[in-house]
Order: C-alpha cells, then sequence, then structure tokens
C-alpha cells in the first residue's frame, strides 16, 4: 500500500512537505552543520552544485532555501526531479539528466567559482569527481562506501552501472574513503570530516584528516543489513574493482 501511495505524486510532495516542516531543510544527517562549518571556514563562494539528490533531503539544502545562494540541482529520476522543480524555491536550476563523463561540461560552465560541489550517484562517483575537480570548489562533498573499508578501491567506470543490477545486496558502487582522499590530496585537497553515520566525506585545500583513522561505517547500513563492514567487504570483494 505504501508503494501505491507513493507512485501518487501528489500525496508523495504532502509527505516530503510534513517531512521538511519536521526536520527543517537539512542532509540526511550532520551533512548540513559540517557544510556550513566548512563554507564558513573556506569563505566558499555562495554556489552551489549537487548531483544524485532527494527532494527534501539533501547536501545543500538548507543553502537551497537562502535566496542569497545559486544552486544547480541533478537528478536522472524525472520523478524526483518533478518533485523537486514544485517543492523547491524557483531561483534553482533543477535539471533531469542521467550524468556520464561525456555530458559533463555544463556543470563545469556553471559557475565561474564554486562554491560547494557535492556528488552521490551510487555508482561512478570517484570517475565524476576526477573529472570535475579542475573546477576548483571550495568545498567537495562525496558520498564513500563504507563497504570497501580501508581498500583503496573503485567500481570501474560503467556508463550505465546500477548499483542493485550489479549485487543484489546494494554494497557494491562508488569508492572507498582512503580512494577518495588519494584522488584529492593529487590536487591539493584534503579530508576535513566525515558524516558521522559513514556516508558522505568532506574535502577542502586545508583539510588535514588521516583517511584511515577518520573511517567511519556505514551506520544505517549495518543496522538494517545486520552485518559490519567486514562482512559486506567479503561479500563484494570479488567483484571487479580498480586500484587506485
Amino acid at each position: 500500500m505504501r508503494e501505491v501511495l507513493r507512485a501518487i505524486p501528489q500525496v508523495r510532495r504532502l509527505n516530503y512537505r510534513a517531512r521538511r516542516f519536521l526536520r527543517g531543510a537539512r542532509g540526511e544527517g550532520d551533512e548540513t552543520e559540517i557544510l556550513n562549518d566548512l563554507v564558513a571556514k573556506e569563505s566558499a563562494p555562495r554556489t552551489f552544485v549537487e548531483f544524485g539528490f532527494h527532494p527534501v533531503a539533501f547536501n545543500c539544502a538548507a543553502f537551497a532555501y537562502d535566496p542569497n545562494w545559486q544552486g544547480l540541482l541533478i537528478d536522472g529520476s524525472a520523478d524526483q526531479v518533478q518533485d523537486a522543480k514544485v517543492l523547491l524555491p524557483k531561483w534553482l536550476d533543477i535539471r533531469n539528466c542521467f550524468i556520464s563523463l561525456s555530458n559533463l561540461d555544463f556543470i563545469r560552465t556553471k559557475f565561474a567559482s564554486l562554491g560547494i560541489l557535492s556528488i552521490d550517484v551510487d555508482g561512478n562517483d570517484y570517475w565524476f569527481l576526477e573529472q570535475l575537480i579542475g573546477v576548483n570548489p571550495s568545498v567537495i562533498s562525496v558520498e564513500y562506501n563504507a563497504s570497501f573499508g580501508p581498500n583503496s578501491v573503485t567500481v570501474p567506470y560503467d556508463p550505465g552501472f546500477s548499483r542493485l543490477q550489479e549485487h543484489a545486496s546494494g554494497w557494491y558502487h562508488g569508492a572507498s574513503l582512503t580512494a577518495l582522499a588519494k584522488l584529492c590530496s593529487r590536487t591539493g585537497y584534503g579530508l576535513a570530516a566525515v558524516s558521522a553515520y559513514g556516508a558522505n566525506a568532506f574535502f577542502t585545500r586545508t583539510g588535514s584528516l588521516d583517511p584511515i583513522a577518520a573511517w567511519q561505517p556505514n551506520r544505517a547500513r549495518d543496522r538494517w543489513s545486520g552485518t559490519t563492514a567486514e562482512d559486506q567487504w567479503e561479500a563484494i570483494k570479488d567483484l571487479p574493482l580498480q586500484a587506485v
């Protein structure tokens, strides 16, 4: 019954409005607080690009409601984008687009200077960040896969990547925190923070955290699956992985 109701746009949006009223404009966990702190510390321009987002709970949600900010939101789900266009402020640029390495130019050229780049696509996160890090955002937020543990690996690039089609567990996607930290260090970024629930990593020019020490397990994943990150790694370690 819940899935039937969720398929009705009016009902789904009513639920989203209620959720926003109760929780405010914020991310799933402590991402909002982390970004607020880093934006202030880095004196970041008031611009953001976020792709892979939920219409209510997304990393840059607090900035999306601030008219002093400019934002570009991108998602491959037509329903999510339409919901966002109804629910979010009209000054935002919200686009339905399935991102690949061949269509990133509109992101590179959107803002002359970028405050926040936020990536959460459950798949090619590493490869998109590798191509977009050259826009020099003040703050980078990118999802890491805690199931990879300390191993410096990413899934190989696949323009049609679908997490659940690749492995039924949903644990095989993206890149490890160690791999993302190595990538960012090549262009002068360091790890500045990790979300409390072990999902998102934040990088700045002044970040200096050790990714091995800062790593957090994906607490929600561990809880609903009844497994640990070590168990998850054992289940997926023989799938195609690229060491970086």
